[in-house]
């Protein structure tokens, strides 16, 4: 009885295994984009999986990649074009995750507005937020309309892209997501039309994605994550509203209308297997900066990416 006594003592005065901690960087502030790792956090299967994740916005949206290659950070989320041109920059990060598979960027203009077509851009104002990426993605567009960037005028509106496109200061922006500009512009009555990059000539890409650093990232801890996420993401299919009612409580800021349509709008476009690796969607893209001269050389897609679940 005294040794069942001792034994039954140990076993509540021993520590519980202590969960692995995941740092995660956003992209940009919470918002409906990133509802699969606010979900899995919410509803408990980070805990499940034995992560406790801490989740960051950053001050800077360019530095998350800067700092997981540094070793400041687990995972960033980014985007795949980004991730071509930054590991040709010798930043050692890989894609060991998607977030959102479809393509969210757009060209947008004034619906109600002068241009009707593409070819309608000769000798307007473009405005834009990250140089090189965004360039080459008009540029590209451009060119199947017959024009070039010397028919346009470049503006670098510094973030402010539906503001700027609104107030008139320019004709239209590049690199405005579909699932919010768009309808932050009908809310403001100030309705916009997008020309799909995926329909103009670019290779369909990830949007976001989720990305570590090659030579030191926990492959096992990752997958746990990934994991996570996959779960959270079949939650918010199967209730889409009970799943937005969960998100949306987790800051006062995100119950507006502007997030709950970007809710309703993003929802199909979330990878319903995270881990999964489309390798011929790397491998496009990589041509694609080839050839628009951006990447020296084609590299393999085992240098941009990877399943870590080794499937």
């Amino acid at each position: 009885m005294k040794t069942l006594l001792l034994v039954t003592l140990l076993f509540f005065t021993l520590p519980l295994h202590a969960a692995e901690k995941v740092t995660l960087l956003l992209d940009w502030f919470v918002n409906p984009d990133h509802g699969p790792v606010i979900i899995a956090r919410e509803n408990g299967y980070f805990a499940d999986a034995g992560l406790e994740v801490e989740v960051i916005a950053p001050a800077d949206p360019s530095d998350p990649p800067k700092l997981v290659a540094a070793g400041k950070a687990d995972l960033a989320i980014s985007y795949q074009p980004q991730l071509h041109l930054q590991t040709a920059e010798g930043l050692p990060l890989l894609r060991v995750g998607t977030l959102v598979t479809t393509p969210l960027n757009c060209l947008l203009v004034l619906r109600d507005g002068p241009i009707k077509s593409i070819a309608d851009l000769a000798g307007r104002k473009i405005g834009f937020s990250v140089a090189g990426v965004e360039q080459t993605l008009l540029s590209t567009i451009l060119r199947k309309h017959g024009l070039t960037l010397d028919d346009i005028e470049l503006v670098n509106v510094n973030w402010s892209l539906s503001p700027s496109l609104m107030s008139g200061q320019v004709d239209a922006v590049i690199g405005a997501f579909r699932n919010f500009e768009l309808n932050q512009m009908d809310i403001e009555n100030v309705p916009g039309k997008c020309f799909y990059v995926e329909e103009e000539g670019l290779p369909a890409y990830d949007e976001l994605i989720y990305v570590a650093n090659g030579n030191t990232m926990d492959r096992e801890k990752i997958a746990a994550f990934l994991g996570a996420v996959e779960k959270a993401t079949q939650f918010i299919v199967n209730r889409p509203r009970e799943s937005w009612e969960i998100f949306s409580a987790t800051a006062t800021e995100l119950q507006d209308e502007l997030n709950r349509r970007a809710w309703t709008d993003t929802l199909p476009r979330f990878a319903l297997r995270p881990a999964a690796l489309d390798a011929g969607r790397y491998r496009k893209m990589e041509r694609f900066f080839n050839e628009s001269g951006l990447l020296d050389s084609e590299r393999p897609v085992e240098r941009l990416a990877m399943d870590v679940t080794g499937q």
